[in-house]
Protein backbone atom coordinates (compact mmCIF):
# COMPACT_ATOMS: atom_id res chain seq x y z
CA UNK A 1 0.00 0.00 0.00
CA UNK A 2 1.54 3.55 -1.00
CA UNK A 3 1.33 6.53 1.75
CA UNK A 4 -1.35 8.04 -0.54
CA UNK A 5 -3.42 4.77 -0.73
CA UNK A 6 -3.27 4.32 3.04
CA UNK A 7 -4.01 8.49 3.68
CA UNK A 8 -7.23 8.26 1.28
CA UNK A 9 -8.15 4.98 3.98
CA UNK A 10 -7.56 7.01 6.31
CA UNK A 11 -10.08 9.66 5.11
CA UNK A 12 -12.89 6.65 4.23
CA UNK A 13 -12.52 5.49 7.91
CA UNK A 14 -12.28 8.42 10.04
CA UNK A 15 -12.65 11.47 7.68
CA UNK A 16 -16.19 12.55 9.40
CA UNK A 17 -15.26 12.48 12.41
CA UNK A 18 -12.23 14.36 11.93
CA UNK A 19 -14.00 16.79 10.04
CA UNK A 20 -15.55 17.25 13.12
CA UNK A 21 -13.30 17.60 15.68
CA UNK A 22 -11.56 19.83 13.67
CA UNK A 23 -7.79 20.51 13.04
CA UNK A 24 -6.62 21.97 16.50
CA UNK A 25 -8.01 18.97 18.35
CA UNK A 26 -6.96 16.59 15.99
CA UNK A 27 -3.15 18.09 16.19
CA UNK A 28 -4.15 17.37 20.10
CA UNK A 29 -5.17 13.51 18.99
CA UNK A 30 -1.77 13.72 17.06
CA UNK A 31 0.39 14.74 19.94
CA UNK A 32 -0.73 12.31 22.21
CA UNK A 33 -0.11 9.22 20.07
CA UNK A 34 3.25 10.71 19.59
CA UNK A 35 3.59 10.75 23.32
CA UNK A 36 2.36 7.08 23.55
CA UNK A 37 5.25 6.54 20.73
CA UNK A 38 7.94 7.80 22.93
CA UNK A 39 6.37 5.71 25.80
CA UNK A 40 6.26 2.93 23.89
CA UNK A 41 9.72 2.99 23.10
CA UNK A 42 10.79 3.63 26.24
CA UNK A 43 9.22 0.18 27.38
CA UNK A 44 10.20 -1.19 24.67
CA UNK A 45 6.66 -2.60 23.96
CA UNK A 46 3.86 -2.15 21.49
CA UNK A 47 6.10 0.02 18.87
CA UNK A 48 4.36 -1.42 15.71
CA UNK A 49 0.95 -0.31 17.30
CA UNK A 50 2.05 3.30 18.25
CA UNK A 51 4.07 3.88 14.68
CA UNK A 52 0.48 2.81 13.11
CA UNK A 53 -1.41 5.31 15.51
CA UNK A 54 1.14 8.27 14.33
CA UNK A 55 0.93 7.80 11.07
CA UNK A 56 -2.84 7.38 10.81
CA UNK A 57 -3.03 10.60 12.92
CA UNK A 58 -0.36 12.34 10.85
CA UNK A 59 -2.83 11.37 7.78
CA UNK A 60 -5.81 12.65 9.24
CA UNK A 61 -4.22 15.99 9.66
CA UNK A 62 -3.23 16.18 6.22
CA UNK A 63 -6.34 15.37 5.33
CA UNK A 64 -7.74 17.88 7.06
CA UNK A 65 -5.37 19.97 5.65
CA UNK A 66 -6.07 19.29 1.59
CA UNK A 67 -2.38 18.05 1.94
CA UNK A 68 -0.93 14.91 0.14
CA UNK A 69 1.59 13.16 2.16
CA UNK A 70 3.17 11.40 -0.46
CA UNK A 71 4.00 14.14 -3.06
CA UNK A 72 4.81 16.73 -0.53
CA UNK A 73 7.30 13.66 0.74
CA UNK A 74 8.47 12.92 -2.79
CA UNK A 75 8.67 16.80 -3.56
CA UNK A 76 10.82 17.16 -0.34
CA UNK A 77 12.80 14.22 -0.41
CA UNK A 78 13.25 13.07 -3.92
CA UNK A 79 15.81 10.57 -3.53
CA UNK A 80 18.36 13.30 -1.91
CA UNK A 81 18.46 15.36 1.16
CA UNK A 82 16.87 19.04 1.17
CA UNK A 83 19.98 20.52 2.45
CA UNK A 84 23.00 18.74 1.44
CA UNK A 85 21.35 17.64 -1.94
CA UNK A 86 23.27 14.05 -1.16
CA UNK A 87 22.55 10.44 -0.56
CA UNK A 88 23.76 9.70 2.11
CA UNK A 89 23.26 12.81 3.59
CA UNK A 90 26.55 14.90 5.10
CA UNK A 91 24.67 17.62 6.84
CA UNK A 92 26.67 18.36 9.93
CA UNK A 93 24.06 17.88 13.17
CA UNK A 94 23.38 21.04 14.42
CA UNK A 95 20.51 20.48 16.68
CA UNK A 96 21.85 21.29 20.16
CA UNK A 97 19.17 20.11 23.14
CA UNK A 98 18.83 22.77 25.84
CA UNK A 99 19.43 20.22 28.51
CA UNK A 100 19.84 16.51 28.08
CA UNK A 101 17.04 14.72 26.70
CA UNK A 102 16.50 10.59 28.23
CA UNK A 103 14.61 8.72 26.25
Amino acid sequence: MRIHEFQELMKSLYGQKDHERGIERTFLWFFEECGELVRAYRQNSNLEEEFADVLAWLCSLANLLDIDLETAALKKYNHVCPKCHQNPCICEEKFQPRKKIEI
